[in-house]
């Protein structure tokens, strides 16, 4: 039987970038279909931006993101960044990727690869354009699309669901009504989807 795990994330968020493609290993493996939400840090439930840390959890927060970033073969630039804007607009491309049943997979991996390894700044929207463009998608028409209805109301309602679904950080993935926060835990995703639940 096929089963379903919601993925809420952002493209904001290295955690996310990191945990990607661990994540659609599992779900290919398990036969799993992914239900993308995106949103930003939910605060309501207790989620906190880095920048709003101490700055010795933000030193280890970077230590452990480069020790993630080699297990998960991805390369981070955390430092020395050129001032980039805000890769928020960036959730709408995939938005309307998988609404209009792209490989909105391909498209978040293309942006988040872009903004986290290659500090390009994907809140301008001819820079996200062209990177998916290159990438083989369709970025005029996502661009075009991102200011549709459809779009607009997902992205509104995505971070709705996050709030009420009990999720304050990313990537979180919820299956069979059991939250898991962070990237570092999907070994018990795929023990729950494997049969053994907590």
């Amino acid at each position: 039987m096929t089963k379903l795990v919601e993925y809420f994330f952002s493209i904001g968020s290295p955690w996310s970038y990191v945990g990607l493609d661990a994540f659609v290993d599992i779900a290919t493996k398990y036969d799993v279909v992914i239900k993308p939400y995106l949103t930003t840090v939910v605060e309501e439930n207790g989620g906190i931006f880095s920048r709003n840390r101490p700055e010795i959890r933000r030193a280890y927060w970077t230590r452990d993101l480069q020790r993630w970033a080699r297990v998960r073969h991805k390369k981070l630039l955390l430092e020395n960044r050129p001032e980039l804007g805000d890769p928020t607009p960036a959730s709408l491309f995939v938005i309307a990727a998988y609404l209009d049943k792209k490989d909105w997979i391909g498209v978040s991996r293309v942006l988040q690869h872009a903004f986290w390894s290659e500090a390009r700044d994907i809140g301008k929207p001819d820079v996200r354009e062209a990177i998916v463009t290159a990438a083989g998608f369709d970025g005029a028409s996502l661009l075009r699309r991102q200011a549709d209805d459809d779009v607009q109301n997902k992205w509104m309602a995505d971070r709705v669901h996050a709030r009420d679904s009990g999720v304050f950080g990313f990537p979180t993935y919820r299956y069979d009504d059991e939250i898991y926060w962070g990237q570092d835990n999907l070994p018990f995703l795929e023990r729950h989807l494997g049969g053994d639940r907590p």
